[in-house]
């Protein structure tokens, strides 16, 4: 058994505007230089791209991808100071609270053990109840 988490933060309708896709969009973007080929990387169009970056940037008031237009393939982009240093704290934020959830998932894995262990010792505990 483990533990699987999903982290997003929300705004006040509560839509999604940053999680791990959009983390793994910036990072593609940071590595790639081109928000096109961050969204081929992820498989994912260049519209829904474009929209996760239009909603993270609407959501923080700041621009997060700065993009380039001109040379011979006519598209580039790159993260502002800003976004390197948004992505990078999002990053360890949710790094951190995954690494957290590890000892109560272990605590509650061996209960959760403990627990089976005990009822399958006496069987009858869960027989023969009738409501």
């Amino acid at each position: 058994m483990e533990i699987k988490t999903k982290l997003y933060l929300v705004d006040s309708d509560g839509e999604k505007f940053m999680g791990i896709g959009v983390l793994w969009l910036l990072k593609g973007i940071e590595e790639q230089g081109s928000l096109r080929a961050a969204a081929m990387k992820l498989q994912i169009s260049y519209s829904k791209a474009y929209k996760m970056v239009g909603n993270l940037e609407k959501y923080l008031g700041m621009a997060v991808v700065e993009r380039h237009k001109g040379g011979s393939s006519h598209e580039g982009a790159s993260l502002t100071e800003f976004g390197v240093r948004f992505m990078n704290l999002y990053d360890e934020f949710q790094q951190t609270a995954k690494a957290k959830l590890l000892e109560p998932f272990a605590q509650f894995s061996a209960q959760l053990d403990q627990l089976l262990n005990e009822c399958h010792k006496e069987p009858k505990l869960w027989k023969n109840q009738s409501m």
